[in-house]
């Protein structure tokens, strides 16, 4: 009996190791409740008090209420080569027990090559760490017109069908939303930040890429709006969730380019 004993605690011990390595951080690929997210980006994602600050906010308009917290590097101006080489992006996804980290390039301001390299770093980078990469696509401006929304939107599609990454299409849902209602700028007065309505645009986009759920229902609406209405609020949210899902219908699978 005792050797019986002996046998089976061996054999639960190696049972609990073997669920052990399964969990261990790899490359995962679902994720359905992220509590805590990194952002990595330039002023386009620090604009308008950051868009860490409106996803916590925003979280919390959810009926479930969880713990959520968020962290950001940023520098402006800088690409995703610069927040590789000279900020703290490494340690803080290599230390920060993160569960989803959102990388926004800004093609523009670099070229697809280095977009390609320094988004293959940061997504092995990120999967080592047990967490998933989400590409924040922005948007063109008439500054450095040297690149379209169609190829930037292709670029982003290119590395997230050979990474088997998520993208949020937040260049895509501004072209959408300035063509139904051209009087919305989603740009700033310098025409290349976003003004509110484009922060909030990329706000949902966002969350319905990184929560994989219509944000509809959650009407959370900035302190300082701007000039703002609720309802074009309302109708911003229902711009970011039909471009999502769009989107994820047109995406072609990992492994392959466009």
């Amino acid at each position: 009996m005792r050797y019986l004993l002996l046998l089976i605690a061996v054999l639960t011990s190696q049972s609990v190791f073997a669920e052990d390595k399964k969990a261990v951080p790899g490359s995962p690929t679902k994720l359905s409740n992220p509590k805590k997210v990194l952002f990595v980006g330039n002023s386009f994602t620090y604009w308008n008090k950051g868009l860490w600050h409106h996803m916590e906010q925003l979280v919390q308009c959810r009926t479930e209420k969880q713990v959520f917290k968020t962290d950001r590097v940023v520098r402006g101006g800088a690409s995703l080569k610069v927040m590789w080489e000279k900020t703290r992006a490494r340690a803080m996804i290599s230390e920060g027990a993160y569960d989803i980290v959102v990388l926004q390039e800004d093609i523009p301001e670099t070229n697809i090559e280095s977009f390609y390299k320094y988004a293959r770093k940061f997504d092995s980078l990120i999967r080592q760490s047990g967490a998933l990469p989400v590409f924040f696509m922005a948007w063109a401006y008439k500054r450095l017109g040297w690149i379209s929304m169609k190829e930037i939107a292709s670029a982003h599609r290119t590395i997230g069908a050979q990474l088997g990454a998520r993208i949020a299409p937040v260049g895509i849902a501004w072209a959408k939303a300035m063509k139904e209602r051209p009087g919305v700028n989603m740009y700033a007065r310098d025409k290349e930040h976003p003004s509110i309505q484009g922060t909030y645009l990329a706000l949902y986009v966002l969350y319905s890429t990184i929560f994989q759920e219509s944000p509809l229902k959650l009407e959370y609406l900035p302190k300082k709006n701007g000039n703002m209405t609720a309802g074009e609020a309302d109708w911003l949210r229902k711009v970011a969730w039909a471009t999502v899902q769009a989107e994820q219908k047109t995406l072609p699978k990992p492994g392959k380019t466009r």
